[in-house]
């Protein structure tokens, strides 16, 4: 296990991985973030791709990610997971609808609390993911940055 940590227009992002796949991106004081001990040692070269999409994605120049991932959680989080990298860019999708898709319309509570332990955020975009109404609901690197990602990638996109 290593680690690495890159600048963002959020802030310092650890990048966290188990060999050549990305286990982990987690962003400061962040809900569910691990204690640092347990990222292992700090070592930049194995995050070079994933920096470099990163930077595209921040600059407007990427909206879908290509790394090797390797999140790890129960089956049904890493289903949710999985059905997160599938809504499209500067698009949101309410949980219930995400729960819907994996065909369990009775688990948007289960998917919420699936959602929030995603331990690859904005590459695996939970933060697509609105409440009912349309309204921001909780986000494990906060509102704020939520708000961020979601007016950033509508923006790019109103751009194309």
């Amino acid at each position: 296990m290593s680690h690495t940590v890159v600048d963002s227009p959020l802030g310092p992002l650890t990048l966290v991985a188990t060999g050549d796949a990305l286990t982990g991106l987690y962003m400061e004081r962040q809900r569910y973030r691990p204690e640092p001990e347990t990222f292992g040692d700090r070592d930049d070269a194995p995050f070079a791709e994933a920096a470099r999409q990163l930077e595209e994605y921040f600059a407007g120049r990427r909206t879908r990610f290509d790394l090797p991932l390797a999140p790890v959680g129960t089956p049904f989080q890493r289903q949710v997971w999985e059905a997160l990298r599938a809504i499209p860019y500067g698009r949101t999708v309410s949980y219930g609808q995400l729960a819907d898709r994996l065909g369990r319309p009775a688990a948007a509570r289960a998917v919420g609390l699936a959602n929030g332990h995603n331990p690859i955020g904005i590459i695996v975009p939970c933060h697509r993911v609105v409440g009912a109404n349309g309204d921001l609901t909780g986000y494990g690197g906060g509102l704020d940055r939520k708000r961020h990602l979601l007016d950033f990638e509508r923006s790019v996109s109103e751009r194309s």
